[in-house]
């Protein structure tokens, strides 16, 4: 292999691997690199432009006349004038090699948005409200249902329905919703996605009048406002949830059956099976002790069917977090 190696720096790999009889891979793997390729300098065309008459037409691309045309349009006029420059390829060629081509237009630079954190270690701490579509009767036809939940209870605490998805209705909602919880100035944090009602100006006004802090999710991020989508969803797959509304009344009267019943009776398991209710209103120590004095009877009564330990009843939520912090690995503790 040192001979085919010797011989390639004389005549190349191809005709040393042919005249010895060794298949290039062979070669290749053998050696420690492949010899580097000398990269023979491009011949100037005979054709070329010379640099006087370069800088001749880059004097006229640059003068006060040309300077805001483009070249297509200078190449035009000269050519209605009787005069031939160059090509338009070549234009745009001598005026990038003098950094004199970029972008005209005013395009929208998308700033970096900052991931939301957001933390509720009690009721009417953060708030997350969204709106979705209900199907109407006929196809294109939709009603817009308003809803307003506490990320930590999950209770719902102001909803409503509308023919239309209107900034002056959101502030009307949030307004009177507030004003049921009684809201006081810098105890609320109100988080929303970017639809054009949450981020309207009124909406923004009436939060800074309430001292309501906003937060918005991330443009085109699905996991910035979970606990609204959740809320929808569970809505949705709700056996008795109609394909279509035959009409806005028929739409109010399935919510005012369904929120009640998420509120008061659905247990939900995101908050150790107790209801929004019972969280929201303070009683969950109080249901907790009884569903335990239950398990703990239920042991009593039979320990050998409880294998592994006394039976202990999930305890409430301390908090909920919308994009908690990452937690630091292994390594990263260790440097700390």
């Amino acid at each position: 292999m040192a001979i085919a190696q010797d011989l390639s720096q004389v005549v190349g790999v191809l005709p040393a691997c042919t005249g010895l009889g060794i298949p290039r891979a062979t070669f290749y793997r053998h050696t420690s690199e492949r010899p580097a390729e000398v990269k023979k300098a491009r011949p100037r065309p005979a054709r070329a432009l010379q640099e006087d008459e370069r800088q001749a037409i880059l004097a006229v691309l640059d003068s006060e006349r040309f300077a805001d045309k483009a070249p297509a349009e200078i190449y035009a006029t000269l050519l209605d004038e009787g005069t031939y420059l160059c090509s338009r390829r070549t234009m745009y060629r001598i005026l990038a090699k003098s950094g004199e081509v970029r972008e005209r237009r005013d395009q929208l630079r998308h700033p970096e948005y900052k991931k939301p954190e957001l933390l509720a270690t009690g009721p009417n701490q953060v708030w997350s409200w969204d709106i979705t579509k209900l199907l109407g009767p006929a196809k294109w036809t939709y009603y817009y249902l308003y809803v307003i939940l506490d990320i930590y209870s999950r209770y719902v605490v102001g909803w409503m329905i509308a023919t239309c998805e209107s900034k002056a209705l959101a502030t009307k909602l949030i307004a009177e919703t507030c004003r049921k919880q009684g809201i006081v100035p810098g105890q609320l944090t109100i988080h929303a996605d970017r639809g054009s009602s949450m981020a309207s100006k009124p909406v923004a006004f009436l939060l800074a009048d309430l001292g309501v802090t906003k937060t918005h999710s991330r443009p085109h991020v699905s996991d910035d406002n979970p606990y609204s989508e959740s809320q929808f969803k569970t809505l949705k797959y709700r056996p008795n949830f109609p394909a279509r509304f035959g009409s806005i009344e028929d739409g109010r009267a399935f919510c005012q059956d369904f929120f009640p019943w998420y509120n008061q009776e659905h247990r939900h398991s995101g908050i150790g099976l107790l209801t929004p209710a019972d969280l929201h209103h303070g009683r969950a120590d109080a249901v907790i002790a009884q569903r335990q004095a239950v398990l703990a009877r239920a042991y009593a009564a039979h320990p050998e069917r409880f294998v592994k330990s006394h039976p202990v009843h999930p305890p409430a939520p301390e908090a909920a977090w919308i994009n908690p912090p990452a937690q630091p690995t292994p390594s990263e503790k260790s440097l700390q």
